[in-house]
C-alpha cells in the first residue's frame, strides 16, 4: 500500500483524487439501466430524478435496487481507492463523487439528489458513521415512507454520528459541508413537504 502524502506534496494527489472521485460519481446508473431495460428516459418519468427513488417509480425494483447499490457503490469506490493514500486524499475523492452525481458533465450538469451516493461515501470513510445515517435513513424511511425526508435526517444526524462515534473533527467538517450541499438540493422536496405533497416510496407519480 503507499503511503500517506505528505501535505508539502499533496496539491496534485487531492487534484487527481477529486477530478477521478468526480468522474466515478458522474456515472448515471438510474438512467443508464432504465435505457437499457427499454424504458425511455428516465428524466421524462415520475420527478425526473435519475436516482433509485424515481426507478422505483416505474415499477421495475430490481432496477431501483441496483441503482441504489451502484450509486452507493461508486461512492464507496471512489473513496476506498483514494484511501490508499491517506485520509485527506479519500475525503477529496468523496467531495468529488458526491459533486459528480449531483453535476454530472454528460447530463449538462442536471444529477441526482446525492443520497445513495453520500451513504456510500459515509460508509467507506467512517464505517461506524455510515451505518448509522444508513440505519437514520431507514428508519425514518419505514416510519414515513418519505424517500426524501430518510435523506434530510439521516445527512443532518451524520455530522452527530461523525464527532460521537469517531471524535473526528475533519470527519465532522466533511459531513457538514455535504449534509448543507444535499439538503440545498433537496429544497424543492422540502417546499412539497411543508405542503404536505411531497410523493411517497413506491408512489408513482407523472
Amino acid at each position: 500500500m503507499p503511503d500517506p502524502i505528505s501535505w508539502a506534496y499533496a496539491g496534485p494527489y487531492l487534484a487527481v483524487a477529486l477530478l477521478l472521485g468526480y468522474l466515478i460519481g458522474s456515472i448515471p446508473f438510474g438512467l443508464v439501466l432504465t435505457r437499457l431495460a427499454g424504458l425511455g428516459d428516465l428524466r421524462a418519468r415520475g420527478s425526473g430524478n435519475i436516482g433509485a427513488t424515481n426507478v422505483l417509480r416505474t415499477g421495475r425494483k430490481d432496477l431501483a435496487a441496483a441503482t441504489l447499490i451502484l450509486d452507493a457503490g461508486k461512492g464507496a469506490a471512489a473513496v476506498l481507492v483514494a484511501w490508499q493514500w491517506g485520509p485527506d486524499i479519500a475525503l477529496m475523492a468523496a467531495y468529488g463523487s458526491v459533486l459528480g452525481h449531483l453535476f454530472p458533465v454528460w447530463l449538462k450538469f442536471h444529477g441526482g439528489k446525492g443520497v445513495a451516493t453520500t451513504l456510500g461515501v459515509h460508509l467507506a470513510l467512517a464505517l461506524p458513521m455510515g451505518a448509522a445515517a444508513c440505519a437514520t435513513w431507514l428508519a425514518v424511511a419505514a416510519v414515513t415512507r418519505y424517500s426524501s425526508l430518510a435523506a434530510l435526517v439521516s445527512v443532518a444526524a451524520a455530522p452527530a454520528f461523525a464527532w460521537w462515534l469517531m471524535h473526528d473533527l475533519q470527519l465532522v467538517q466533511y459531513a457538514i459541508v455535504i449534509a448543507v450541499i444535499v439538503w440545498l438540493r433537496h429544497w424543492e422536496n422540502i417546499g412539497r413537504l411543508l405542503r404536505g405533497r411531497e410523493s411517497k416510496i413506491g408512489q408513482r407519480s407523472g
